[in-house]
């Protein structure tokens, strides 16, 4: 019995309006006119003969059976578009594109990766450090880089390292900040509230009590503020270590505190095996430093 398949044009269209949330963005992507999306998904939603959008007046949103086929179809895609540059891409360059956060890709990852040039010369190596987290699931990376707890249930992830907390400031203020924590100012992330309160708990101090603060939207700018003096800022090693190998910064107590949010690599289940992504996979994870 042959199998009962919707227009498969109209599933391209539907998953770049799922994908994008904009019939605009969609045509942009496509090459097409936003009413031809349109007109597409409707015909493709009568096929089915179940809605799956919702319109509003902010544009499109999924409805329920609409987040679940999209998922369908958005694998579905991914593998013909896999099967096929398997097919053709045969002597094709090799090349792996990778998403990383961008303070980590410049901290860590990079300094690492003229290794990997050097072991493996013939693989081009794409780092994205955009801000904005990507579909693995889609096939927008081959791989990512991430910042968490390692939850992503559709992801299969490795761990890198899990983040150490450590307090940093600039030599001159060091003694000062020994003998009244509470006296120079306190540098903190605006996205995190709670580093500085887990920190005093776990080492047994007393938090200080100072109305002094300055704050940041990135660890690069935070790093620069107490290496200038501003205050005393809260490390995450290894990504602070430059500094402190470098004696920008020092730390006024010895302590160190792990945290739960480390670096994982996280890459789609199904395409852990591939030769490419097993190849860089095995060289990241023996940078990982065993004790």
């Amino acid at each position: 019995m042959p199998r009962r398949l919707p227009p498969l044009n109209t599933l391209r269209l539907f998953e770049a309006a799922a994908r994008l949330g904009q019939l605009k963005a969609a045509a942009e992507e496509l090459a097409l006119t936003p009413s031809a999306v349109s007109h597409g998904i409707r015909a493709l939603e009568h096929w089915l003969g179940i809605a799956l959008f919702q319109r509003t007046p902010q544009g499109l949103r999924l409805t329920a059976e609409g987040e679940r086929y999209a998922a369908t179809v958005r694998e579905s895609l991914s593998l013909l578009a896999e099967g096929t540059e398997t097919l053709l891409g045969v002597n094709e360059p090799r090349h792996l594109a990778i998403s990383a956060p961008p303070f980590f890709a410049v901290r860590w990852l990079l300094p690492r990766l003229g290794d990997f040039r050097t072991l493996h010369p013939d693989v081009t190596v794409l780092l994205d450090t955009s801000q904005q987290q990507v579909s693995l699931e889609a096939g927008e990376m081959d791989m990512a880089i991430r910042m968490g707890r390692g939850d992503w249930s559709a992801l299969a992830c490795d761990l890198l390292f899990h983040e150490r907390l450590v307090p940093v400031c600039a030599p001159s203020l060091v003694d000062r900040v020994r003998a009244d924590p509470s006296s120079v100012c306190h540098i903190h992330m605006r996205t995190v509230h709670e580093e500085w309160q887990r920190w005093w708990d776990a080492t047994g101090r007393p938090l200080p009590v100072s109305n002094k603060a300055f704050f940041v939207d990135t660890l690069q700018l935070a790093y620069e503020a107490a290496a200038n003096g501003f205050g005393i800022a809260m490390g995450r090693r290894p990504l602070v270590d430059t500094e402190l190998e470098h004696g920008l910064l020092v730390q006024p107590w010895r302590d160190t505190v792990e945290i739960e949010t480390g670096y994982w690599l996280a890459i789609p289940p199904r395409r852990r095996s591939e030769p490419m992504i097993e190849l860089f996979r095995d060289w990241l994870l023996q940078q990982i430093p065993t004790a």
